[in-house]
């Protein structure tokens, strides 16, 4: 019991004792299990769009016992609620690591979540797994970032825009912490680099959980009266965007008007919506549900087999997991061990499919290589893809479009190993401001 005193009482409270969770069949294999922590919120606001990646994760790990687990050993899931509670997250994350002696992490959605659980996975050498979009402007060694940073996802939404739509003003509307924030920041400075006038960018930013959108809509409608085309980019996060599309919808904001290009809803999150009235809207991703190809027919339908129900949906963050589970137990296999260090230095240049017809590559900063899609949202919450890079996208650790960040490079393979390179000083820890 000494190692759980250092806990807080919040995280007795929460409820998030984590109880081992097997995939629920015998395991087969010999040996001590391979233990895999799921870190995400299981309640809060982000609930409506974590609780399926939890799901997503004992499915991988059934899949995987069922072909024999890694090393003969069988793989065994430790899950814990961070119930949308940032500092719980890493009081948590040690928890896993320390007493339930995981060998590995796959978690967090929002970036505040990542940030604090960094410190965690850097002290204690663990290894987290994240598997969503984010703002970029960072790389640690511990981490494996598998969603898509902004040159995978925001910068060609915006592409599609201005080339495709004719769009000319811009709101950056999104939820108040470090993603948007940084997001925007990047897109601000792109926009202008492009010839946008700064009173044609209205930036806005809500709490967690906002759902008071009437004004905010409001100021929308009337920055986009002007007669020129609008576009609202949204970073609103968690069940926040319920309140948001519905105020849409209520004070007749169509996407022939002013269109929503959205990086934080997907089909997950449209499965709860009345979706008519977001008829024509976007999102940008690296993978829809609606893609066609054979990869993604048995992803899905393993998917449904699992979750036993014929109705659920699949989604960008869920084919992150898919990659970044794949991609660590080859280096699990590579390495032969499940030692971080040993898996760190195996796992850059592994590939493994995606599943829309590519191949996800491990880059020496530590993300990977992407499609980039822009789908409109259809009546039954599925998208159509409109748009779609030719090629596979790398991700970028630092941004081109901010001036502290143009010179840094990320890069964990020898002579480098450093996440943050000055290229014009051959300095490495040269953080960028």
């Amino acid at each position: 019991m000494a190692d759980w005193m250092g806990l807080s009482g919040r995280a007795l409270l929460a409820g998030v004792l984590s109880a081992s969770l097997t995939a629920g069949a015998a395991f087969a294999q010999e040996g001590e299990p391979i233990k895999v922590g799921i870190l995400h919120s299981l309640s809060g606001t982000m609930a409506i769009s974590e609780t399926t990646l939890k799901d997503t994760m004992l499915f991988l790990i059934e899949k995987q016992n069922a072909a024999g687990g890694l090393l003969g050993r069988p793989l065994e899931p430790v899950t814990v609620d961070i119930a949308s509670d940032w500092p719980l997250a890493a009081e948590l994350a040690r928890r896993l690591i320390e007493v339930d002696k995981v060998d590995v992490v796959f978690g967090c959605w929002t970036s505040v979540c990542r940030k604090s659980v960094l410190p965690v996975f850097e002290e204690l050498n663990g290894l987290l797994f994240y598997p969503v979009q984010y703002e970029g402007e960072e790389s640690q060694r511990n981490v494996f970032y598998t969603g898509a940073s902004p040159n995978q996802q925001a910068i060609p939404a915006v592409d599609y825009l201005m080339n495709e739509e004719g769009v000319e003003r811009w709101v950056l509307a999104g939820t108040d912490y470090v993603y948007p924030q940084t997001t925007n920041l990047i897109l601000e400075r792109y926009l202008k680099d492009k010839g946008v006038a700064a009173e044609d960018i209205l930036i806005n930013y809500t709490p967690f959980g906002h759902s008071d959108w009437q004004t905010i809509v409001s100021d929308i409608v009337a920055f986009g009266s002007t007669g020129r085309k609008t576009a609202v980019v949204s970073t609103i996060n968690g069940d926040a965007n319920v309140p948001f599309y519905r105020e849409l919808a209520n004070q007749g904001v169509k996407a022939e008007d002013i269109p929503v290009v959205a990086f934080s809803v997907g089909e997950e999150e449209l499965s709860g919506f009345d979706t008519a009235p977001l008829v024509g809207h976007l999102a940008a991703w690296n993978y829809f549900m609606s893609v066609d190809t054979p990869e993604n027919a048995a992803f899905i339908a393993d998917w449904r087999a699992f979750i036993k129900d014929d109705k659920r949906v699949t989604n960008d963050p869920m084919e992150a997991h898919y990659i970044g589970f794949n991609l660590w137990a080859k280096a699990v296999e590579a390495a032969g061990t499940t030692d971080a260090d040993a898996v760190i230095g195996a796992i850059v240049g592994l590939e493994t499919p995606n599943l829309t017809g590519g191949v996800a590559t491990m880059l020496p900063n530590h993300h990977i290589t992407k499609p980039v899609l822009i789908g409109e949202i259809q009546d039954d919450g599925q998208f159509f893809v409109v748009s779609e890079t030719p090629d596979l996208v790398p991700g970028d650790a630092w941004s081109d479009f901010l001036p502290g960040s143009k010179d840094l490079e990320a890069d964990w393979t020898d002579p480098v190993n450093c996440g943050n390179f000055n290229t014009v000083t051959k300095v490495c820890g040269a953080a960028a401001p």
